[in-house]
């Protein structure tokens, strides 16, 4: 088995790779609009109530119609995940590894395909899209060696007089609730990791990109995963997601999104609930307010690029993205001069015309989006944007708001949009307290020439993924295990070499000789 190593994105400035690109969108054109079932207990399953998929760049192109879940249909996929648990927990880490893997080198040549469903149900440009796809199967190589790393002996205190085991088997079954802003990546890994641990799964997909979640329960039905190891149920959260985390049989919840929702799942599943023999365990990544501070001794160009990169790559829907950028006096309206022309560049448009930014995610949350720019304009000086951008879609202008005080809503309540919010800090202790300063801790960078100030963010900037001299989007599996603190979740740092161990528990063993 070769080395770990984060796969190569693709290279879309060359004309070559972008047009095969443009064929794989073509040729996933002709699939659009089917009817795609839930796979419970390997079955497919179809419904009455429907729930539809459009595309954010034409809300006219319906990308596929999905049959919602309900209670019932998440009880029998609870029955059918314990039965299936009963000997998937036994099967060798090897051998589940082995589903991983293949996994992956399905995904690997269906890789522009699978680029192309994501850039039109969930807006993303080329890069975007290849970033999650590559996310994905990087996942699936990490987790798969990790569940083999897990399963050999442990090393214990030797003790005279006896023989002594240390081992992790799974839990049980879990509930798997992804986001829709990774669509593919997020979604695969906390279900690979589930699975490969030796747990059984509901996953639930988000109702904004369910194709996504659909493209890779078919590719394990391909794979002949047993029946009952992976359930994938459409549904919305208030029916069956509340059941299945209420749900007495269910052991663990592996949740992204957003702080709301997340502290709702987490009061949920600390009710005891009849019949229950277990505390369950809530894994759970959050949102963030993230703060690029630049540094009067930074290179402010630079550092004008990498917050406009982190700010509005895939329209600032993510929760690594730059909300706020926090900028020393000495330098800020020197940094403000640099970044505006890098915005009014920006070309917001289809994301199957490969633009920068595209559309955001849906009506509903461009409506909230643009209630922000309103309040923007009222705690700040707009600088850039401020408004609807023009398409049969959810397109918004990349707005900038300088002058924000470090406590107004805008840099205090996560947007998830495309909005940044400049903030001018006294000194570099104040750009510390003021990046400190929110119920957020996910990820944060700082730009600065001034190696003790770097030192100092190390030690000081509160974040669970810190980036210096760089943007703060971007981690790698296996390279920047990804969580955060604080309101950002339960730092469950995904892709890092604990992440499996939040899927299983220890078992200690002590023979006499």
């Amino acid at each position: 088995m070769k080395e770990y190593r984060p796969l190569e994105y693709y290279d879309f400035t060359q004309t070559r790779v972008a047009n095969k690109q443009r064929k794989a969108i073509e040729a996933v054109r002709a699939e659009l609009g089917k009817d795609r079932p839930n796979f419970i207990n390997g079955k497919k399953v179809k419904t009455k109530d429907k729930l539809t998929s459009v595309n954010p760049s034409n809300t006219d192109e319906i990308i596929a119609v999905f049959s919602k879940c309900d209670t019932s249909h998440a009880e029998k996929a609870m029955k059918a995940a314990w039965k299936a648990f009963d000997t998937w927990k036994h099967v060798p880490a090897t051998e589940r590894a082995k589903y991983l893997f293949d996994a992956a080198k399905i995904i690997k040549k269906r890789r522009m395909e699978i680029n192309a469903w994501m850039i039109l149900e969930a807006g993303k440009n080329f890069l975007e899209a290849d970033a999650d796809t590559c996310e994905a199967i990087d996942f699936l190589e990490f987790y798969g060696r990790e569940a083999i790393r897990y399963s050999q002996p442990q090393e214990l205190t030797p003790h005279e007089g006896e023989e002594n085991k240390y081992g992790y088997i799974p839990l049980g079954v879990g509930v798997v609730i992804p986001p829709w802003n990774f669509p593919f990546a997020i979604l695969v890994g906390m279900t690979a990791a589930a699975i490969a641990a030796g747990n059984t799964v509901l996953l639930k997909p988000s109702s904004e990109t369910p194709m996504m979640g659909w493209l890779f329960a078919d590719i394990l039905q391909e794979l002949e995963l047993p029946a009952g190891v992976v359930n994938f149920m459409v549904g919305s959260g208030s029916v069956i997601g509340d059941y299945m985390v209420k749900h007495p049989k269910t052991r663990f919840i592996s949740f992204t999104g957003s702080m709301e929702v997340g502290l709702g799942i987490n009061a949920l599943a600390a009710q005891h609930q009849e019949g229950q023999i277990w505390m369950k365990r809530v894994v759970a990544e959050m949102g963030g307010k993230d703060a690029i501070i630049v540094d009067s001794e930074a290179d402010v160009e630079e550092a004008a690029k990498g917050v406009v990169a982190a700010a509005f790559g895939f329209q600032g829907q993510k929760c690594s993205a730059c909300s706020r950028a926090i900028v020393d006096k000495a330098v800020y309206d020197e940094f403000v001069e640099k970044l505006t022309p890098l915005v009014e560049e920006l070309v917001v448009g289809a994301a199957e015309e490969n633009h920068f930014m595209g559309p955001v995610v849906s009506e509903s949350a461009r409506k909230k989006i643009l209630e922000y720019m309103e309040i923007g304009k009222k705690e700040g000086k707009l600088i850039a944007g401020g408004g609807k951008a023009e398409g049969n879609g959810y397109y918004l202008q990349p707005t900038v708001f300088k002058d924000i005080k470090p406590k107004a809503r805008l840099a205090q309540e996560e947007i998830f949009g495309p909005v940044l919010a400049i903030i001018k800090a006294k000194d570099y202790d104040d750009a510390l307290n003021i990046a400190n300063g929110t119920q957020y801790g996910l990820t944060g960078a700082v730009y600065s020439n001034n190696q003790e100030k770097l030192d100092r963010a190390e030690r000081e900037f509160h974040v669970g993924n810190l980036y210096l001299n760089r943007k703060c989007t971007g981690a790698l599996v296996g390279v920047h295990p990804f969580g955060g603190f604080n309101m950002s979740g339960t730092d469950s740092k995904a892709g890092s070499r604990d992440y499996l161990a939040l899927f299983m528990q220890g078992k200690s063993i002590a023979i006499k000789k």
